[in-house]
């Protein structure tokens, strides 16, 4: 009778062992919370495709930035919903918009956490699209200006860094230009480079009420069945001056991202979008999986694949199970 020789089940006996040769580890340094923000005061309303994720107005979204914080994790982003819509997402740059209250109050309640937020126009605009629309198509250029007036009146409002989330080609270059001109040259921007155009996003068009009233936005956004046109939009990113690129969404995508580690090198972002969080919670409220073991085994395969930070739904979640991991 054959013996193997070599047993890789010896290193697997005890949780001790399986810890010493562990390869890949999740951290509550890796992780970013994502918030919506509303008008309004004591606003806390739960999002109903997105248990556990709410609706917060400026003051109770200040409250849980203290609660995140206090968990050790490192950052939050920012989405906000405006009270009126026109054609050109006026709120989105505007200095008393709602996402430029929150900044304020987060950093007056809780100065170390690192404030992202996302510079696109989709919750602001009576259309829905990511930018200007003329003649019933998305315009491109156009829709730079407005990208980098909303970034600019970010960072005056105090925030740690933007991320531009619309797709459109050229934005890193023009938010790049306008900060610097204006004295934010240390602003850093990460940028969702490798965006799919996802059918996983659909929670999050509830929470931002940010569903395209014609078409979709695959003009922009990029073809799922695309690998290698992914390396070419982040590396053009990079060119024009991103810190940080992102792939999303994470799980349907981890080829993506490892290409893009192994390609580049430098930090990685991975969205794990609504879609993905809305799966997890749906089968958990079942009884179908095991949701806490398979929450962590999500977050450690976008980790092992290549992911710096991870901006994900389940960030408070993921932060009480690591802090009693053993």
């Amino acid at each position: 009778m054959y013996y193997p020789v070599f047993r890789p089940r010896r290193l697997r006996q005890n949780e001790t062992l399986r810890r010493l040769v562990r390869e890949t580890y999740l951290r509550l340094e890796d992780l970013i919370q994502p918030l919506f923000v509303v008008h309004g005061r004591g606003v806390r309303q739960e999002i109903s495709s997105m248990p556990g994720c709410f609706h917060l107005s400026v003051d109770e979204l200040a409250k849980e930035a203290k609660e995140v914080a206090a968990m050790g994790i490192p950052g939050i982003i920012l989405f906000g919903l405006p009270t009126a819509k026109d054609a050109v997402g006026s709120e989105a740059y505007a200095e008393d918009g709602v996402v430029q209250q929150a900044v304020r109050a987060v950093k007056d309640t809780v100065s170390d956490l690192l404030v992202i937020t996302d510079v696109c126009l989709c919750e602001y605009t009576s259309h829905g699209h990511c930018g200007v629309v003329e003649r019933g198509q998305v315009k491109n250029d156009p829709t730079l200006e407005l990208l980098a007036r909303t970034a600019l009146s970010h960072a005056e409002s105090g925030v740690d860094m933007v991320a531009p989330s619309d797709m459109m080609d050229g934005r890193v270059t023009a938010i790049r230009e306008v900060l610097d001109e204006e004295g934010f040259e240390d602003m850093p921007i990460m940028a969702y480079s490798a965006k799919y155009a996802s059918a996983f996003y659909g929670p999050f068009r509830e929470a931002a009420d940010s569903a395209p009233q014609f078409g979709d936005r695959r003009t922009y956004q990029m073809d799922p069945a695309n690998s290698d046109e992914a390396l070419r939009e982040v590396g053009l990113d990079l060119e024009e001056g991103a810190d940080i690129v992102m792939v999303k969404p994470a799980l349907p995508y981890l080829d993506i991202l490892w290409r893009v580690k192994q390609e580049f090198g430098g930090p990685v972002a991975a969205y794990h979008v609504s879609g993905e969080y809305a799966m997890l919670k749906a089968a958990g409220r079942l009884g179908w999986i095991d949701e806490e073991r398979v929450l962590m085994e999500t977050l450690t395969s976008i980790k092992r694949a290549g992911a710096d930070l991870i901006l994900t739904y389940a960030a408070k979640e993921a932060a009480r199970l690591l802090e009693n991991r053993p």
